[in-house]
């Protein structure tokens, strides 16, 4: 038998290099004139965080606790709680306020509503942050603002502890239990799967907790990863549902003593089982491009909150060499509204320089001559630069997509720019392909 020449060619198939995407922590945080680390937050304003909690304690006056709806605010809020409770507060003192949906705490119906609770003492978690008159009105009422959203301004007379300066950016769930951590030996114990459980809310379950990050592994060897991602879903879908029954997911979250005891609840598990069936059912919706290719928009008309599940999810899917943001509109959700979600495509992590959210969208907004940036108004380009988006009337989210030429083709190659001729392939065999996902029936 004749042996067939070596073939000596090379290749013309290289090998793709995996691409290299930093870990959230890999970010070179703050330091002082001493080279010593500066996190989660500045040193002063987390001391006289604690100050406010240990006097807090010691009043046993009425206690209003006003956590954000989603996983990472509902377990700061109940890190707060219970470190409350270990300093010595009555549980009777303490309440807890939830922003009806649609709302923050801003909106004059919250504010109200806050102080017609009588407190003397008011914690917000995890809100988001602007310039606003005092949390209520009472000016006897001392407040203090937990918070990681990016914002130099905030209401008038409350202190204010914030993350947002800070890399890597702690969760709010993270950045509370930092500052509690210290006030009494139980809150390690009793609050570190919250801790795990709100920032794998925020960041996502493959999150590696290096340093500045604490070391978590005696949670780890506690709890499941699976037991504590589960109840992380589980606690997230109450506020997704058009019930909006955010209630259901803190009184759940308060009285367990672990992440299993929350996976067994009927109403988390149904609620769950509704955003689930929203999202598939709304997810293949086909998206259109910005002119320049950088925007990738899809629409989708639903009561839910499944927005920002949509936008992660196809933020980890669609590639291209021009793409960083994935944005998802739902007009569904608040009559006469559009809230949207933006997040970064996976494709876009660690360019450089890196993709800045907030930044893209007010400088598509800066593009219109009249006044829309004043119309959208303060719910516009919230968040994180990374994960933000806006809550803005169906008009003016028109106008805005007019100014990111959604919809329309990119201009033909300048001339003198190389063209490269497309390789003719045959028929592929895939039959899993994206315009027959996108063509699937709801």
């Amino acid at each position: 038998m004749k042996r067939k020449a070596l073939d000596t060619k090379e290749s013309p198939q290289v090998k793709r290099q995996k691409e290299s995407i930093p870990e959230y922590c890999d970010v070179q945080p703050r330091k002082d004139d001493h080279g010593s680390i500066l996190w989660p937050a500045s040193p002063t304003a987390i001391e006289t965080a604690r100050n406010y909690l240990r006097e807090c304690a010691a009043s046993k006056e009425k206690t209003l606790i006003v956590p954000d709806k989603d996983a990472d605010g509902l377990d700061a809020g109940v890190i707060i709680y219970r470190t409350l409770t270990a300093l010595g507060a009555e549980r009777s003192s303490i309440d807890v306020h939830l922003i009806k949906k649609g709302k923050s705490i801003h909106d004059e119906e919250e504010r109200e509503a806050m102080g017609a609770k009588k407190p003397k003492y008011i914690i917000v978690v995890d809100q988001g942050s602007r310039p606003a008159p005092p949390v209520v009105d009472d000016l006897d009422v001392k407040s203090l603002i937990i918070d990681h959203h990016l914002s130099d301004e905030f209401p008038e007379n409350a202190k204010v502890v914030s993350a947002c300066h800070y890399p890597p950016v702690a969760t709010s769930a993270l950045l509370t239990y930092e500052i509690c951590k210290p006030l009494h030996p139980d809150i390690a114990s009793s609050c570190g799967y919250l801790c795990v459980m709100g920032t794998h809310g925020d960041l996502g379950n493959t999150l590696k907790w290096d340093p500045p990050f604490p070391d978590m592994k005696e949670v780890f060897k506690t709890h499941t990863k699976k037991a504590i991602n589960d109840a992380v879903s589980l606690l997230n879908a109450p506020r997704r549902t058009s019930k909006f029954d955010v209630i259901s997911a803190w009184t759940a979250l308060l009285s367990a003593t672990s992440p299993k005891e929350i996976l067994t609840n009927p109403r988390l598990l149904s609620a769950r089982a509704e955003i689930n069936e929203e999202v598939e059912r709304q997810t293949h919706t086909a998206p259109k491009f910005s002119k320049d290719g950088k925007i990738a928009v899809f629409r989708i008309h639903s009561a839910a909150q499944v927005h920002p599940v949509i936008a992660t999810r196809w933020a980890g899917h669609l590639k291209s060499s021009k793409l960083e943001i994935v944005l998802v509109a739902n007009s569904g959700y608040l009559p006469g509204m559009v809230n949207f979600s933006c997040r970064i495509a996976r494709c876009a992590r660690g360019r450089d320089p890196p993709v800045n959210i907030i930044e893209s969208l007010k400088a598509v907004a800066d593009l219109d001559t009249t006044d829309l940036v004043q119309r959208m108004g303060e719910s516009f380009a919230r968040g994180h630069k990374e994960a933000s988006g806006g809550i803005i009337p169906e008009r003016e989210f028109e106008e805005l997509m007019a100014l990111m030429k959604v919809g329309e083709k990119a201009d033909p190659m300048e001339e003198g720019e190389k063209k490269v001729k497309a390789k003719t392939v045959g028929k592929s065999p895939q039959k899993n392909t994206l315009s027959n996902y996108f063509g699937k029936k709801s």
